[in-house]
């Protein structure tokens, strides 16, 4: 583990738009974790702006920032869909700055979705996707409580390798919130 630093995380707001494109569009060259690469996001601030602000009108989407300093270093979501079918499920995403690995950031974002779950009450199920290579992320989301549900074979391509993807899951409403730190 590596050295202590301050961080605020918190809900994020339009006017974080800016710093959550450039965020992701750092960490996407810093490894081949993610599924987006060189291209970027693709969406314009303005864009980004717009679907910061329609957050707050959903309760199944979130999105945490981590600041270090006022610079975003890490981003963490929750997507649902609109859907009234699939309205109970919310797809998971994390993305910290390489720089920031290994201080618990990691771990403290992923509670704090979590909890953010937990405490609204439409979700019922947290989904998401990691590189079967990526072993401290799969190492995270198994302490945290997600169950691998399937591997799936050439689950995404890099560099021209195709590579293995676990599909992992939790059922909200069955955790031991007591564990929250």
């Amino acid at each position: 583990m590596g050295e202590k630093v301050d961080v605020v995380i918190r809900e994020a707001v339009p006017k974080d738009a800016e710093g959550i494109l450039a965020h992701l569009s750092s960490t996407a060259l810093e490894t081949g974790y993610m599924t987006m690469g060189e291209e970027g996001p693709g969406i314009t601030v303005e864009e980004e702006q717009e679907q910061l602000a329609k957050l707050y009108e959903s309760d199944n989407n979130v999105l945490l920032v981590a600041l270090i300093d006022g610079k975003i270093v890490g981003t963490a979501s929750i997507h649902g869909s609109s859907s009234p079918k699939l309205k109970h499920i919310g797809e998971v995403g994390i993305v910290i700055a390489k720089e920031y690995w290994g201080f618990g950031l990691g771990t403290t974002m992923m509670e704090e979705l979590i909890y953010w779950a937990n405490e609204q009450s439409k979700l019922k199920r947290l989904e998401l996707t990691v590189q079967a290579r990526n072993k401290k992320a799969r190492h995270l989301y198994e302490k945290l409580g997600f169950q691998l549900e399937a591997i799936m074979p050439r689950g995404v391509r890099d560099n021209g390798e195709y590579l293995d993807v676990c599909l992992m899951s939790m059922m909200i409403g069955e955790i031991d919130e007591t564990s929250r730190t």
